[in-house]
């Protein structure tokens, strides 16, 4: 519930404030879809699986559960990737903000993180399928994601274990190194900045950032840059957890906590209601 009216709640808000129309909010407002997205496709079959006490998908619906949980995790990861372009855009050459990031860029930016998602789902989903698994089909883990379902291949899994390797490395790593070149660079123009009051503004708009960005790559990266002979599932569904169920859960409200926008825009609209009620 927390998770669905804190992404839903963030998703209106950018709509219906017209001073939160501009780049950052775009990105943001795509993130909340992004991680509304993702809960729905792991977290109601959970909840299903607890009232039935029994945890049963079918083969077409694991197929198309690991599909759309790819998709969306893919696109998350290259949409905090943007969001630090974003910022280190605004801070470094402030006055070409709106012409750099236009609104023809932001949308070129967001279609291309979902159109990246879509073919890395279907690459990996399409070798998942070719492979043929155990009669007992039980999965150690609560949702149908890549490494435990490998566990349960009985034919060659190396080119499936490959291709995770190279997605995950390049949807990672790609993406952090985009938020580091653009952090130092961030930093190295705030040090410049010669008043506490200004240094002080330009850390605020990076530091709901760093802490989304902290959450989700940790986990994500503990979870899929690890060998199958190394890896451990128990230890694995703990780190899942967090980017499948938490992340999407903190996420609008380390955003609506640390940006004095949001809660000025959320003042504004609960005003209004308040004064439409009244008259």
């Amino acid at each position: 519930m927390v998770t669905v009216v804190g992404n839903l709640g963030m998703i209106t808000l950018i709509v219906l404030s017209s001073h939160l129309h501009n780049p950052m909010y775009y990105f943001l407002s795509s993130l909340s879809f992004i991680d509304f997205c993702q809960s729905t496709i792991v977290t109601p079959k959970i909840l299903v699986s607890f009232l039935a006490e029994k945890n049963l998908i079918s083969y077409p619906g694991c197929m198309t559960q690991l599909y759309f949980f790819i998709i969306f995790g893919i696109a998350e990861c290259h949409t905090l990737g943007v969001m630090a372009y974003d910022r280190y855009v605004a801070i470094f050459n402030p006055l070409l903000y709106n012409v750099t990031m236009s609104y023809k860029i932001c949308s070129v930016l967001i279609s291309g993180v979902y159109v990246f998602g879509v073919f890395s789902a279907s690459v990996l989903t399409g070798f998942v399928t070719k492979i043929r698994f155990h009669e007992s089909g039980v999965i150690n883990h609560y949702f149908c994601d890549l490494p435990p379902l490998l566990k349960l291949a009985c034919s060659n899994t190396y080119i499936s274990e490959l291709l995770i390797l190279v997605f995950g490395t390049v949807n990672i790593f790609v993406p952090i190194l985009t938020i580091i070149t653009s952090y130092i660079s961030i930093f190295t123009s705030i040090m410049r900045i010669q008043s506490t009051e200004g240094r002080s503004k330009a850390f605020s708009t990076c530091s709901s950032h760093i802490s989304a960005v902290a959450v989700f790559y940790g986990s994500a990266a503990f979870m899929y840059l690890q060998p199958s002979s190394v890896s451990s599932m128990e230890q694995g569904k703990v780190s899942s957890v967090f980017y499948t169920t938490v992340v999407p859960m903190l996420n609008p409200l380390i955003y609506s906590l640390r940006k004095k926008d949001v809660s000025v825009a959320l003042k504004k609209i609960l005003q209004r209601k308040k004064f439409m009620f009244q008259k």
